[in-house]
Formats: C-alpha cells, sequence, structure tokens
C-alpha cells in the first residue's frame, strides 16, 4: 500500500504506455519488502526541464528515461558518470540530496546479457545499426577486450561518426587500458532496406564474426514478418546471435539463427539486466533477477 513514506521511482518518457518496467520494479520492490513504488510518467518533450524539476521538488528517488529524452536530459543532469558522458545519453537517474545522478545501464544491460553465454574477450563481435541503442553496446563493447569490432550501418555518415567516436572518446578516457590499442574498429556501409539480393556486406562479415548484436527494429511488433537482416545459410553454428527487440521475443533474426543451431540471446535479457542494474544503483542492493525475468516474461505473453 502506497503511504506518505513511500518512496517513488518511475519511468518518463513518451509514450510510455508500453513500458514493460513499471510490473518488473513493483515486482521486485515487493519481493524485498520494500516501500517503494515504480510509475510511469508520460512527459513531452518541451515538458522535460520542469519534469526533472518536479522530480527533485516531490522528491522522487529514481527516474529511468526512455525516448524520445535520453540525450536530452543530459541538459537536467547535475552530474552524470562517464560511459553516460561518452555515449551521450542517460537512461537512469538518481536524486540524492537535492542533486540529479545520471547513468546510462542499457550498455551494461547488452553485454551482461550475452556473458550469460560467453565471454567478450578476443572476439570478433559485429553489431548492425548506428543508431542510440548501438553507440551504448558499441561503448561498452569496446572496453571489454574484443578483438574486432564492426559497425554496420544504411547511413555511411552515421557509422563513420560512431567509429570516429570509439576511436577518439575511449582512447582519451581509458588511457591505462592497453587492449584498446590492439582493437579494430571499423564500419561497413550497406543498404538496410531489405532488398535481400543488395545486401552482399552482412554476410561477409558474418563468416568469422563470433557474435552478432542486431540494434534494428527489425521483426519488432507488429511487423514480426520483417526480412531479417540475416538468413539462416548466412550464420554458422558458433555464432552468438543477440537480438535487442524483445517484443516478440522469438524474432524473425532468432528464428533464423536457431535453424543455423546459432546460439540466441534474446532482447528480454537486455532489458533485464539493465533493469537490475538501476535497481541497484538506487537501492544499493542486488536485484531479485529470476523474479524480475518470470515477471517480463509474463507482461510479454499477455
Amino acid at each position: 500500500m502506497i503511504n506518505g513514506t513511500t518512496k517513488i521511482f518511475g519511468i518518463i518518457g513518451d509514450p510510455v504506455e508500453h513500458s514493460l518496467s513499471p510490473p518488473m520494479f513493483n515486482a521486485a520492490f515487493k519481493s524485498l519488502n520494500l516501500d517503494y513504488a515504480y510509475v510511469p510518467f508520460n512527459v513531452k518533450k518541451q515538458d522535460l526541464k520542469f519534469a526533472i524539476a518536479g522530480a527533485k521538488a516531490f522528491d522522487i528517488k529514481g527516474l529511468n528515461v526512455t525516448i524520445p529524452h535520453k540525450r536530452k536530459v543530459l541538459n537536467e543532469i547535475d552530474k552524470f558518470d562517464i560511459m553516460a558522458n561518452l555515449i551521450g545519453a542517460v537512461n537512469t537517474i538518481k536524486f540524492h540530496n537535492g542533486k540529479s545522478y545520471g547513468f546510462n545501464t542499457d550498455c551494461v544491460g547488452a553485454v551482461r546479457a550475452i556473458e550469460e553465454v560467453s565471454n567478450l574477450n578476443d572476439k570478433n563481435v559485429v553489431i548492425v545499426g548506428a543508431g542510440g541503442a548501438a553507440r551504448a553496446i558499441a561503448f561498452q563493447v569496446a572496453i571489454t577486450n574484443v578483438k574486432n569490432l564492426t559497425i554496420i550501418n544504411r547511413s555511411e555518415k552515421k557509422a563513420k561518426s560512431l567509429v570516429y567516436d570509439l576511436k577518439t572518446l575511449l582512447s582519451a578516457n581509458f588511457k591505462d587500458n592497453s587492449k584498446l590499442d590492439d582493437i579494430t574498429i571499423d564500419f561497413s556501409h550497406i543498404d538496410l532496406n531489405f532488398d535481400y539480393g543488395g545486401i552482399d556486406s552482412i554476410p561477409k562479415h558474418l563468416k568469422n564474426a563470433d557474435i552478432l548484436i542486431d540494434t534494428t527494429p527489425v521483426g519488432m511488433d507488429p511487423n514480426v514478418d520483417a526480412e531479417p537482416i540475416a538468413t539462416a545459410n548466412e550464420m554458422h553454428s558458433d555464432l552468438i546471435v543477440n537480438d535487442i527487440v524483445y517484443n516478440p521475443i522469438n524474432t524473425c533474426l532468432l528464428k533464423e539463427a536457431k535453424l543455423a543451431n546459432a546460439t540466441i540471446v534474446s532482447g528480454i535479457k537486455m532489458l533485464l539486466y539493465q533493469g537490475a542494474e538501476n535497481f541497484k544503483i538506487w537501492t544499493g542492493l542486488e536485484a531479485p533477477i529470476d523474479l524480475m525475468e518470470k515477471t517480463l516474461l509474463n507482461e510479454i505473453n499477455k
């Protein structure tokens, strides 16, 4: 029951009606008998500044930030961690003693999901996409001792921009990580309009890839029958395939990966592990992972 002592957390975005975070976090809070509640707040672009100020005024303890505010909210945060700064986006805010602290846990969530099945040390990683999610994941992947990182995107300009930022910002901020000097970071410009005959770069890069991460919205509900970015005959059985789309759980890409006997990593895992990281930032406690995953799956199956 919510009362005068209940600590409030939430998510801001536009829209937020579809968010699975409220049931996931409220189930976690309840399981640990925490007097906390998690609420969705629909916030328009023009109201973002007032929303953050209002959160401080109302003594809200933490917020998740989703589309379209992840980048703009940086302007409203008092302090943010190094990864949020490098990525240029915040998806988690902690309020403490009148100050706001920004974090990016999307990057941690994606890598932790893959690490369930394999470490990334000396691996050849291919990321398809160069948007916000790709940027977050690419920065985290690049500091986990991978061997090669390839960015594949339909916009050559965006791919080049991301690669440039990876090379310059990482070397400037992680000077003590000598392994960064050995990583090969490259880009490939392809046509992702799903005219399958025109897509020749993905198969070429997948031949020697250990991990494929698809950050595009291809196959997301309601377009579940979209042409996948790669087919079974372009993959191999030693490949790990991660699609960050979580609805449906079994995307068109993951179906093809199964046919190739590749190892699959569902997008629900990234959502789960970024949520677990948020939980720890806000509470200082380890998140009840199993319960949170069960809650997410139940919500999607509805």
